[in-house]
């Protein structure tokens, strides 16, 4: 997604989040009560993620859920192939 956007996707945080934290794919895909293949995917960027379910993942994770928020806003607005930065104060 970097490539075609500029931007950090939503997978691509996920992934470092998850490999600064030494969690496995299949510890954190129990953390977000989703399979190991459906975290790949996401962490792949074959699979995108609604704003709802970002907000899910952050809680599951303790984590802002503005952030994980605006990634999978800005996930959103590349794939519709939008200009623009997603900003939330």
């Amino acid at each position: 997604m970097r490539a075609i956007s500029g931007h950090i996707s939503f997978g691509e945080m996920l992934l470092s989040y998850r490999e600064a934290q030494e969690i496995s794919q299949v510890e954190m895909a129990k953390k977000l009560n989703i399979s190991k293949q459906d975290l790949c995917n996401i962490e792949r960027g074959r699979k995108h993620v609604s704003f709802e379910r970002a907000v899910s993942f952050a809680h599951s994770l303790g984590m802002p859920p503005r952030t994980f928020a605006k990634y999978a806003l800005q996930d959103q607005l590349d794939k519709a192939g939008l200009e623009g930065d997603v900003f939330i104060d």
